[in-house]
């Protein structure tokens, strides 16, 4: 019989305490949903948000179901992470199996076969060919870091460009480059020097109407990218541009095809290389591996993480072996990159979207999506409140008139003759959650953000559409 371990409070070690006023006691209370959710918001700082209240206890499929037995529909998955749905089996299997094989396999001491059978499963959905050297890490914002870091080694150079609007991060590095909202970095300066930013072909960024022409936005934009790189930040000090194809955390705006032209042929001229981020756009989200494919447009470092996975913490970055072998040895590393359990699981992933055939149901139940969102836009009761339906594949987005937006009073998308008050966005998501279907905001604008799961079924996909309907048109009448 194993002793017992006691704690020099002499308590059992184990045995939980709650506390009650200034004093603690026994935690046997924990047991009710109420208790432990009560004990979650006094000990797990505050610097975190949540969207809902309770505690996630199960996840299958399109739905979670929390400890008091709420069971809701999923549409935010872990904010685009579960991109085949909740434990999904084969997945599952996979890290389980290599639990009982070998669960740490440091990257700086020895190579471990699931990172390698990794690359062979990536190597043939990678956007070009000329990708061929992989990193694996353990987020998104670790993958920016090694990103920033390799391109000021490879090119000598300290400068990046970064967009605004952009979400990369909330580590320094990756946070000196996130440019979505003040929050990530409020009260942490002096950040990172050599950042610099230009705007992304979003309309609200130019100050014109959501119908802009995409040709119009990236003219704007590549203008002003050259008249940076006249006055801030010289070519031969500017070592990368970074860019999210798919505008994520900023509103969920695809990027014209022209604009990532136009910034590969600025990189190719100055030898700037481009990081492309798609941690959140990549692995089916938009309804290819990646996002770029659309473009055609070749990345010097691509950027991958959430649906790699399946909700394992990995990340990738993924280069030029021509440029990847200037690096030193010991340079890049990390004590639990590339944790052999998260390779093993997405190499399940890779073999899931072969075999299940999910880009196909991404492809239907976008239309499916899409034909809702544009019907409720259409609507004459609503039209008014709705400025703009986005996104690609199952990574959509639908924006709300306000009259408390950013520059409300200079920006010609806001409403005349008609108040709406800010956090109308919110109060949407809210109202679905309290109907039974988790959804995001995001941006500094009244944005929704639907993420569903790549395999979700039609049938679930009508009631995820049912529940946001009647949750809009509920905040609009209590408007």
């Amino acid at each position: 019989m194993l002793p017992k371990l006691i704690h020099r409070s002499g308590r059992p070690l184990g045995h939980t305490l709650v506390r009650h006023g200034n004093r603690y006691v026994s935690g046997s209370s924990l047991r009710s949903p109420a208790a432990l959710n009560d004990f979650g918001k006094h000990h797990v700082t505050k610097g975190l948000a949540r969207i809902s209240e309770g505690v996630m206890a199960r996840g299958q499929g399109s739905y979670v179901e929390y400890l008091d037995g709420k069971k809701l529909l999923d549409f935010t998955c872990g904010i685009g992470v579960t991109n085949l749905g909740h434990s999904h089996p084969k997945v599952s299997k996979a890290a389980a199996d290599q639990c009982m094989s070998i669960v740490h396999v440091q990257c700086s001491i020895a190579f471990h076969e699931p990172y390698l059978r990794l690359i062979e499963k990536l190597l043939p959905a990678m956007p070009h060919p000329s990708l061929d050297s992989f990193f694996f890490w353990n987020s998104g914002s670790e993958a920016v870091e090694g990103a920033i870091k390799m391109a000021r080694i490879l090119t000598g150079r300290q400068n990046i460009i970064t967009m605004q609007g952009a979400y990369h991060g909330r580590t320094f590095g990756a946070m000196a480059v996130t440019k979505s909202k003040t929050v990530y970095s409020d009260g942490v300066a002096p950040l990172m020097p050599g950042v610099f930013s230009i705007p992304y072909p979003f309309w609200h960024q130019h100050r014109l109407p959501p119908s802009t022409p995409p040709s119009v936005l990236t003219e704007e934009c590549l203008y002003q990218l050259h008249l940076l790189l006249s006055q801030q930040t010289s070519p031969k000090d500017t070592a990368a541009i970074i860019v999210e194809p798919v505008l994520g955390e900023g509103g969920y705006v695809p990027a014209p095809k022209e604009f990532l032209e136009g910034l590969r042929a600025v990189c190719d001229q100055h030898g700037i290389l481009l990081i492309v981020d798609e941690v959140q756009s990549g692995f089916g989200r938009t309804g290819n591996w990646f996002f770029i494919e659309e473009s055609g447009v070749k990345p010097d470092i691509l950027l991958m993480a959430k649906g790699l996975a399946n909700g394992f913490p990995l990340s990738g970055v993924v280069s030029r072996k021509e440029l990847t072998d200037k690096l030193v040895p010991g340079s890049m590393g990390g004590t639990y990159a590339g944790n052999a359990v998260s390779c093993a699981a997405a190499c399940a992933v890779a073999d899931a979207f072969q075999e299940e055939n999910i880009m196909a149901n991404v492809e239907a139940r976008s239309q499916q999506l899409f034909a809702s969102l544009n019907a409720l836009k259409d609507d004459q009761t609503l039209a008014q409140y709705i400025l703009d339906v986005r996104g690609r594949g199952l990574m959509v987005a639908m924006e709300f008139a306000s009259s408390e937006a950013p520059g409300a009073a200079f920006d010609p998308a806001t409403p005349k003759g008609l108040t709406v008050k800010k956090g109308i966005a919110s109060r949407v998501a809210k109202k679905c959650i309290e109907k039974g279907m988790l959804l995001l905001t995001t941006s500094v604008y009244e944005v929704v953000r639907f993420i569903p799961p790549l395999n979700i079924s039609q049938e679930d996909m009508k009631k995820g559409c049912e529940i946001f309907a009647e949750s809009l048109r509920e905040v609009v009448r209590e408007s």
